[in-house]
């Protein structure tokens, strides 16, 4: 993987989160993918159980937000991204994450871990 496949990843990721259902989730990630919401939290492991998790966790495709990234680094198939999200609007809930993205040859993402960041929020585990 190079910088711009990884940009064009989390552009894919972006869309698919503004998209209505989970059907493009297969565009964006393998069937076995690992998805990690914390390094702390429970795996979320295949198509189905990152679709479930995915419609829980949003509000739904037209929610409002905006979102910036960073390429931080990458490294084979492996690239960190650092990311900005602003919900609402006005913003009334903000997250700063990391993002480790490791990329299958077929473009889509196996591996996701995100280390989030939000104020006032403990960052020790529960």
């Amino acid at each position: 993987m190079d910088r711009d496949e990884l940009r064009a990843w989390v552009a894919a990721y972006e869309r698919a989160w503004r998209t209505p259902g989970t059907d493009v989730l297969a565009e964006i990630f393998t069937e076995d993918a690992v998805y990690r919401q914390s390094p702390y939290w429970e795996q979320v492991t295949g198509l189905p159980e990152i679709a479930r998790m995915w419609e829980e966790q949003r509000e739904g495709a037209d929610e409002i937000f905006r979102m910036s990234s960073e390429i931080v680094a990458v490294d084979g198939d492996v690239g960190v991204v650092r990311v900005e999200v602003g919900y609402g609007e006005p913003v009334d809930q903000e997250y700063r994450d990391l993002w480790i993205v490791r990329l299958a040859p077929d473009g889509r993402c196996g591996w996701f871990e995100e280390w989030p960041f939000w104020p006032e929020k403990s960052y020790r585990p529960d």
